[in-house]
């Protein structure tokens, strides 16, 4: 909205002009989602605190977590969304149809997240809405999401999907990408929601893997940039650099009430938005593989409760302690910190391996 205004101003006043560059609009969002959640964090969770609104802890977690976490406030996904939206409505190009295909996710997600976050402080319980229905309700999201993008993109790439580190290997998919994107959405999307485990664990790997596609679709939507790196060109998609900026500014502001001890987790509200919306993200840039290698401790906390489940109705036995996997070394004995730390380390690891595909073609 403000983009917009001052954008009509400039031919009036030159100096306005500022205001069309990506690279600027990205950092006010960034900092307008920062501002924003560190104004309201505060008496977002003493409210939430004053009013018992918090986070039913799972009797069968370590049991340092019924001790230390009993009581903390959660919903804190609101506080980030909120500070999203602050960032994106008014730096980003609402003429664009990827950011309202990415507005659409992530606000669609993080109302399935805030009710079923509802059920569980309204039943005081862990469960929530029932995995299956939750999951149906996810893939008719990601299906409409996918249909608008599919009705408004003029990208030739739609249904293209390409192999980091070659140069042409390119396969088409056909109609199988309205599937493949819902895959990518969904996935991404619960993955982020088992890793939200530990106080900051899925922040930080959210804010590395938002920074590294902030700088894939700035080069995605810059023809010169993407033909000098071997990557599809695809108009307009640099314009989600500016939500990418929200993403990584509203949860920096979180971070600050999240990390160890938490003062307020995000909970579904913010884990299923988050991880919709970076798969979305990787579905426009055309990069769904790269999210893979990025977000790959998402991948590994999503595989390891797989193979648990797996394992235990084979053969009745399960292959760790506990999962997500960052709870079977709390089992083992390691400090949450340490985990938590560790798995950061692996998260820049991985960030850094992502954007070396660009170049390794």
């Amino acid at each position: 909205m403000l983009y917009s205004l001052l954008t009509n101003l400039v031919e009036n006043y030159s100096f306005l002009n500022i205001f069309k560059y990506l690279t600027v609009r990205t950092g006010l969002a960034m900092f307008t989602s920062l501002f924003v959640v560190f104004l309201i964090g505060t008496p977002f969770i003493n409210f939430f605190t004053s009013n018992k609104i918090h986070d039913p802890i799972r009797n069968d977690g370590p049991s340092e977590h019924i001790i230390k976490k009993i009581g903390t406030p959660t919903m804190g996904g609101l506080l980030i969304l909120t500070g999203l939206f602050s960032g994106i409505l008014l730096w980003g190009d609402l003429s664009n149809p990827y950011i309202w295909f990415l507005i659409f996710v992530v606000g669609s997600f993080g109302v399935l997240g805030a009710f079923d976050d509802y059920k569980k402080i309204k039943n005081n319980n862990s469960i929530g809405i029932s995995s299956k229905i939750k999951l149906l309700i996810q893939l008719v999201l990601s299906f409409i999401a996918i249909m608008f993008l599919t009705f408004y993109s003029e990208s030739p790439e739609i249904n293209n999907l390409y192999f980091p580190f070659f140069k042409n290997l390119v396969l088409n998919l056909g109609l199988f990408y309205i599937p493949f994107y819902m895959f990518v959405i969904v996935g991404s999307s619960n993955a982020v929601n088992l890793t939200d485990g530990l106080d900051g664990l899925a922040t930080v790997p959210v804010i590395l893997v938002a920074s590294c596609f902030a700088f894939i679709s700035y080069v995605t939507g810059n023809i010169v940039f993407s033909d000098y790196l071997h990557i599809p060109y695809i108009e307009g998609v640099g314009e989600v650099a500016v939500f990418c900026g929200s993403i990584i500014g509203a949860c920096l502001g979180f971070l600050w009430f999240n990390a160890p001890p938490a003062k307020i987790f995000m909970g579904d509200t913010g884990s299923l938005s988050l991880g919709g919306s970076l798969g979305a993200v990787s579905i426009v840039t055309k990069h769904e593989i790269v999210l893979a290698i990025t977000g790959g401790l998402f991948v590994l906390e999503a595989i390891s409760v797989i193979v648990q489940v797996v394992s235990f109705k084979l053969t009745g036995k399960r292959i760790f302690m506990m999962a997500p996997i960052h709870h079977h070394f709390e089992k083992k004995g390691w400090p949450e910190s340490t985990v938590v730390i560790r798995f950061w380390i692996i998260s820049i690891i991985l960030a850094m391996i992502g954007l070396a595909t660009l170049k390794l073609r």
